[in-house]
């Protein structure tokens, strides 16, 4: 349950729950959440699940059970056959060979395999496009539970038969991922004023949980010996990743904390002034570990651009609003949807931005969200010691980093290199000599800066798909000044500083954009292009890359994001 306080800007009346969260105009219900039962025990919840982690990841003697084994036989036999038959094949072909075989062997696995591989599959720049490229089928390509067993958890959660409780139930879900499927309903007159309100119910697939955390026990035994074993986890440190992995997969097994997220972001929201959002309601009794029942909102899907511009929604708004509301949740009340994909996100016919799905959500305590927020202030002012600090206050550098030495070890006092200016080799020993320094000072991802990168990344692509003419110098101004004038004084007083000292400086996001530092405005269409000289130059050497995709485009993100965010 955030804390939040009041944004320096005024916000319109809004009466009843309005004035408390971002939600639809009329809504089938209010919420009151000092009224919500589940809502009274969510931090004692956060608390327990949090204090699980550790021990599932625990270094141990081989884990027992049959599980080990059905591990070990699907990932190893996708390397084994891989090694054999698809590593002789070299570069992009091999890699996408073995980001196959890893792909089935994880829908094998079932749900914690999938739902790994569908972080990975929204983790474009951080990991290999080959590997991206193949777990985005498993998005949308999770069999569904049959109708008896999505019966019988909401059943056993509600403490009462799906007929009392709604109206309608559709047997046919909406959609179905790893961890749960979300299937439409009506509500039984009974159980709200009004009757006949239409819903989505989302349910746990069951026993989950139970596999997830011996598949967590697994995963953390095998992390350590697949390091520099496979080109697509050479540099994504598997040890890492699991720990961020069960950081968040464990929050997402108990719905009343996705529920509390849902109010904790919509409040945010509200305290922020932010009117182009809208959060759906999660219903006031019908919350429990396995089901949540919430107020159905509908709209274009982010993906439809023909749609939303057929509905006159202005595309640059809608953009604009999306990084102006991730960016201030996170540096003013730290908290954020952790998860932004194109299933995520409706756009109403009216602009507004419908989120969905808030299992995965950046909390950042008080000491992390002043991090955060220096990061990004002093990416602003293109102060990269400062952002060095930064970093290293959000855990991604050990406390005790002398920050000078690695200031001059990655050459961060001198001009960038253009890299449509060198040779395919070249680039490549430029970022593996970068990433080896990098993770040689101990750097790591905690979990909110992945999900941050993860964000940016979407934000990235969508600007490409609804405003890829944007001017992005004039889009990183326009946000500098929105902050100065509705945060300013809060910004500088938390920074330590004079608010007549926070300038814009561009110099720094035109070096992490590989530009000329004399340009005035660039698009993302100019940046695509740039882009794809660089992947046809890697496309054309002539010896097999080997990892060099994967040092590519995880150096590249570990720079844009480590000394130019």
């Amino acid at each position: 349950m955030t804390d939040v306080a009041s944004a320096p800007q005024d916000t319109p009346e809004f009466t009843g729950d309005l004035a408390l969260a971002a939600f639809s105009d009329a809504g089938p219900w209010e919420v009151v959440p000092e009224e919500l039962e589940w809502w009274r025990r969510v931090d004692t919840i956060r608390s327990v699940v949090q204090r699980q982690v550790p021990s599932l990841i625990r270094p141990t003697r081989i884990p027992g059970g049959r599980r080990l084994f059905e591990v070990t036989r699907d990932l190893g036999g996708a390397i084994a056959v891989w090694s054999v038959t698809g590593k002789r094949k070299g570069g992009t072909e091999s890699k996408a060979d073995l980001s196959r075989r890893l792909r089935l062997a994880a829908e094998r696995l079932g749900p914690t395999y999938i739902k790994l591989g569908q972080i990975i599959s929204s983790g474009q720049g951080i990991f290999p496009s080959e590997l991206v490229e193949e777990f985005i089928r498993c998005r949308d390509q999770v069999p569904a539970e049959p109708f008896d067993v999505v019966r019988s958890v909401v059943e056993a959660d509600l403490g009462a038969t799906l007929e009392s409780v709604f109206a309608e139930f559709d047997r046919e879900p909406l959609a179905a991922a790893s961890i749960a499927q979300v299937h439409r309903a009506v509500l039984a007159d009974h159980i709200t004023p009004g009757g006949g309100r239409e819903v989505v119910v989302k349910v746990q697939r069951p026993s989950v949980s139970e596999f997830v955390h011996k598949d967590l026990r697994v995963m953390a035994w095998l992390a350590p010996f697949l390091i520099g074993r496979i080109p697509v986890a050479a540099l994504a440190n598997p040890p890492a990743l699991v720990e961020v992995f069960a950081e968040t997969i464990t929050e997402e097994l108990d719905f009343r904390l996705e529920a509390d997220n849902m109010l904790d972001v919509a409040m945010s929201l509200r305290q922020l002034g932010q009117t182009a959002y809208v959060i759906p309601r999660p219903h006031p009794t019908l919350v429990t570990r396995r089901v949540l029942v919430m107020e159905r909102l509908s709209g274009f899907s982010f993906d439809d651009v023909a749609g939303i511009k057929g509905a006159g929604v202005n595309t640059h708004e809608i953009v604009r609003t999306s990084m102006i509301g991730f960016l201030e949740g996170a540096m003013i009340h730290g908290v954020f949807h952790g998860d932004l994909h194109g299933g995520n996100l409706f756009v109403q016919p009216d602009g507004r931005t419908a989120l969905f799905d808030f299992g995965i959500t950046g909390r950042l305590d008080e000491a992390k969200r002043q991090a955060f927020l220096r990061l990004l202030m002093t990416g602003m002012m293109s102060d990269v010691k400062g952002q060095l600090a930064a970093i290293r206050d959000l855990g991604a550098l050990p406390p005790d980093t002398d920050l000078d030495q690695v200031f001059s070890d990655l050459g961060l006092d001198q001009a960038p290199l253009d890299p449509t200016q060198l040779t395919p080799e070249e680039l490549i020993e430029e970022l593996q000599k970068f990433v080896k320094q990098l993770l040689g000072y101990g750097a790591r991802l905690p979990k909110e800066l992945m999900l941050f990168v993860k964000n940016m990344v979407f934000v990235d692509a969508a600007i490409g798909a609804l405003a890829p003419d944007l001017d992005l110098f004039g889009e990183v101004a326009h946000i500098a000044t929105y902050f100065a004038t509705n945060h300013g004084h809060r910004l500088a007083s938390e920074m330590g500083v004079q608010q007549s000292e926070i300038q814009v400086d561009l110099t720094s996001f035109k070096d992490s954009l590989g530009v000329d530092r004399s340009l005035e405005s660039v698009t993302y269409e100019d940046l695509q292009a740039r882009r794809e000289l660089i992947q046809r130059r890697m496309a054309d050497r002539d010896r097999p890359a080997g990892g060099a995709n994967s040092v590519r485009r995880l150096g590249a993100a570990i720079r844009r994001f480590a000394d130019r965010t």
